[in-house]
């Protein structure tokens, strides 16, 4: 599987990266179908599977329940296997997301997140957008806590996942690392994004790029898996799609059909 570097780094990440939601939360989650929290072996068995397959990167974050004290957990000394992203400004807490970008808060949120993966660094943080974008990046603080935390070495690359057209734009406009959007097929809206992306050299970090299994229910043409990736790999700014699965099956044909885009 190509691998890409993200930027201001030499950290290369594979095309394909595991999101970890469902290792750690099921709750208020928009999928098409509920889930049982996978065990411990069950965890391990999917991150030897996804490395046999290609992946080094992992997405995580504070708002995915026990995701990082598993991935803690589990990895162990194996963690220089992987590139780590998580995120900062929202938790969840007592069935409620709670948010909070001031730079207090972003400082104690990526101690915390250490804390879990039991590591000195990770290498990429988000800011975790409630859908204000434009506040966050202009006026929390939360930016300037960012460049802190990459000076002291805590965080190798940084970035905002965003949820409008606008605070994307923003978010490359200040310089940040990488910006992660919806983009898909049936969904289009966020494409300028990505397409200002391509200019500076922003990496792109895709979210839902499968529709979070609900893709394409009015489109019968086709495997839209395959339709997804190789539309949103059509575009030079794609750095990554994050894929959250923890059916093995799925995980295989993911990465089946991404090799097979790749080699053409």
């Amino acid at each position: 599987m190509i691998r890409r570097t993200i930027h201001s780094t030499d950290i290369a990440v594979s095309s394909l990266g595991l999101g970890t939601v469902k290792f750690g939360r099921n709750e208020q989650v928009k999928y098409p179908s509920g889930f049982d929290l996978p065990t411990d072996q069950e965890i391990i068995a999917l991150l030897d599977l996804a490395q046999e397959q290609g992946i080094n990167f992992l997405d995580t974050a504070p708002a995915y329940g026990i995701s990082e004290e598993r991935l803690g957990s589990l990895l162990g000394s194996r963690r220089d296997d992987w590139v780590i992203m998580s995120k900062a400004g929202e938790d969840f807490v007592d069935g409620k997301s709670r948010f909070d970008f001031s730079p207090c808060a972003i400082n104690e949120s990526v101690e915390r997140t250490l804390l879990r993966l039991r590591s000195d660094r990770v290498e990429c943080l988000l800011l975790h957008s409630d859908g204000n974008d434009l506040e966050i990046l202009d006026h929390s603080g939360a930016v300037e806590a960012l460049f802190n935390l990459k000076q002291q070495g805590l965080v190798r690359s940084i970035g905002i996942s965003t949820k409008t057209v606008e605070g994307g734009l923003r978010a490359i406009e200040l310089g940040l690392d990488a910006v992660m959007v919806t983009y898909n097929p049936w969904n289009r809206e966020e494409e300028a994004i990505l397409d200002a992306a391509a200019k500076s050299g922003t990496t792109i970090f895709l979210k839902k790029a499968l529709g979070s299994g609900w893709f394409g229910k009015e489109d019968e043409s086709g495997d839209p898996v395959e339709k997804a990736l190789r539309f949103v790999f059509a575009h030079p700014a794609t750095t990554s799609a994050i894929v959250g699965t923890i059916n093995p099956k799925h995980l295989c044909e993911n990465c089946e059909t991404m090799r097979q885009i790749e080699q053409g």
